[in-house]
């Protein structure tokens, strides 16, 4: 698990300062995620490694889809579920996507943002419930970059507790 961890590491440094994941970072971990899954002491079987990067996508994909996630992100998800498999990555992007909120309402609690956090929320909830709209409003650029969440900061922090819990078969 050495050489995803090293590169999920670096992705959490990248986003915390760019808000952007490189793809050959995450090329790199979609490939060596394949590559382990051959060898014979690797943590998932060759399908397993398959269905992981599949189901780390689909995960992903659909929060891209309504501009709640970016495209490194999605593919950072596919590279982990390659390293892991379906049901580990199912654990790791529910315990990131718990990590991200406290993250997301830590950082409205320190800019005094709570309120005005808790009304966009409420608006979102609100139109997907009465017209079936799951879209993000629309944020001015410079706001977008500088308050967007980088998931893979939780990412990381999830992927590593998990790991961690999951014991021995991983690490």
């Amino acid at each position: 698990m050495a050489p995803m961890l090293t590169l999920l590491s670096m992705a959490a440094a990248i986003d915390l300062r760019s808000r952007r994941i490189p793809n050959w970072l995450t090329a790199s971990l979609i490939a060596t995620g394949l590559v382990q899954s051959s060898l014979v002491f690797s943590s998932v079987s060759v399908g397993q490694a398959w269905a992981g990067l599949g189901v780390g996508f689909g995960l992903t994909f659909v929060m891209f889809a309504v501009g709640a996630m970016g495209g490194g992100d999605v593919k950072l998800f596919a590279g982990i579920g390659a390293w892991v498999g379906p049901l580990c990555v199912v654990q790791i992007f529910a315990v990131e996507a718990v990590i991200g909120m406290v993250v997301v309402v830590a950082q409205a609690v320190h800019a005094g943002r709570l309120r005005a956090l808790a009304r966009g929320s409420a608006v979102i909830a609100m139109n997907a419930a009465v017209r079936g709209d799951l879209s993000c409003p629309e944020e001015p650029m410079s706001a977008a970059n500088v308050n967007r969440l980088p998931y893979a900061v939780p990412t990381l922090l999830a992927t590593v507790t998990v790991l961690l819990l999951a014991g021995r078969r991983y690490l």
